[in-house]
């Protein structure tokens, strides 16, 4: 997947020397790929330092401040870049749909898929205070292309005709219950979450289940 769910890292990098003149765009990149990285190891906001994000860029605490004023800013930005990269992969995912149906179940597939292969950061963006801190109406963006998929399934006539925004909150709920509990309880006897998500599709929007 893409620079919005990297790979861990086993070992510290080595320090780096500075920048070129110009490139501070490119440093600015390489603080929010460092907190996204942490965060997802982390999976709680507050526990993220700056001085951690420095080191993990190689760079002088200062150097961050440069660039944001405040945890939080940093935080806000690593999740938006989160969010972006997510909202460019889920549009790959339905680029190869067949119907608006196979493009809704791919779509779906993937949002669970991703909160259960980067369980911190999807903690972060989810269960995080920092909405109580900061607007975070980018998140915005995901629900409406939700909302948007549920209606083309009606449209085409291969989902039940109902009020997409309700259909869409609805699924929505679901499918992020079943990830948030997973990684709450994971003790729990889960099914595979690929199951329980069809299930969602067929009880919640109506479409026909998949063929055996």
């Amino acid at each position: 997947m893409d620079a919005s769910t990297p790979a861990r890292k086993t070992a510290g990098p080595a320090p780096r020397g500075r920048n070129p003149r110009g490139q501070g765009e490119r440093l600015h990149a390489e603080i929010v790929g460092a907190a996204v990285r942490l965060l997802d190891q982390l999976a709680d906001d507050q526990a993220l330092s700056l001085r951690a994000v420095a080191r993990e860029v190689g760079i002088a605490a200062t150097s961050v401040y440069i660039h944001f004023a405040d945890r939080d800013a940093l935080v806000l930005a690593a999740l938006e870049h989160c969010y972006a990269g997510l909202l460019r992969a889920v549009d790959e995912a339905e680029s190869g749909a067949a119907d608006p149906v196979a493009a809704l179940r791919a779509r779906t597939a993937l949002l669970g898929a991703w909160g259960r292969e980067h369980p911190g950061l999807y903690k972060v963006l989810h269960e995080s205070t920092l909405d109580r801190r900061r607007d975070m109406s980018f998140r915005d963006e995901m629900s409406q292309r939700t909302t948007a998929a549920v209606r083309r399934c009606m449209d085409a006539g291969l989902a039940p005709r109902a009020d997409p925004e309700t259909v869409s909150l609805d699924l929505r709920t679901a499918v992020h219950g079943a990830v948030s509990l997973r990684l709450n309880q994971p003790e729990l006897p889960w099914p595979p979450l690929e199951q329980q998500v069809e299930r969602f599709l067929t009880k919640l929007v109506g479409i026909p289940p998949l063929e055996p």
